[in-house]
């Protein structure tokens, strides 16, 4: 997992992607692999997510595919079945996330305040998704955050545009930022494959320039 973190770091931007028509997560996975971002995030937000994973895991082999939205032990192991290589959860459940432990899956649990913060601690966490970020404090709430617990590392998630991005991937200890601007579930559906690769292009050139 250490290799993947590592490539996410450089990689700065990790779409998190909710798709409802199956036969878009092929041609999105395209656009994206295209332009610099192999590591995903698809959401368990709708029936076709996991057939979404593993169609994708099996065309693109070179992706990185995470599972977002995982409430439960039983989605952490049908996430893993359907080929995501770690999970991402918008909270922290010990009960899930001791499950993902004990099934050797990486997880990523969400926090938004201290006590989540050492509750995940507690158990072991030490890559955290900081969620939503925009609507509990952001920039300045996560700086607050990483004072006292400079160690954790963060992949803030939740109302990041272009327009803030540079300020959260500024802090030392954010990997990455969620990019749900990149892909939205409209864009998706109506099979907008222009504006989303003028947006995975644009964060693309924005990233490179930071």
């Amino acid at each position: 997992m250490d290799m993947i973190l590592k490539q996410l770091q450089q990689q700065r931007v990790l779409p998190v992607i909710q798709i409802e028509d199956l036969n878009s997560a092929e041609p999105l996975a395209e656009i994206l692999i295209a332009h610099g971002f192999p590591i995903m995030e698809i959401t368990l937000r709708s029936d076709v997510s996991l057939a979404a994973i593993k169609r994708i895991s099996k065309r693109y082999p070179q992706s990185i595919l995470s599972a977002g939205t995982v409430l439960t032990p039983e989605q952490v192991d049908a996430a893993r079945q359907a080929g995501a290589e770690f999970v991402i959860s918008p909270g922290f459940n010990p009960v899930t996330y001791n499950h993902a432990l004990q099934s050797k899956v990486f997880m990523v649990p969400g926090i938004n305040s201290p006590s989540d913060i050492e509750q995940a601690m507690y158990h072991g966490a030490q890559v955290l998704k900081f969620f939503p970020a925009e609507a509990s404090g952001s920039v300045n709430m996560l700086k607050s955050l990483t004072g006292p617990y400079q160690h954790i590392r963060v992949i803030p998630t939740g109302g990041i545009s272009p327009d803030n991005l540079a300020s959260y991937l500024q802090i030392p200890q954010v990997i990455a930022c969620g990019g749900t601007w990149l892909a939205t579930v409209d864009s998706l559906n109506q099979r907008k494959w222009n504006i989303i690769e003028e947006k995975v292009k644009a964060a693309r050139q924005l990233i490179d320039c930071l």
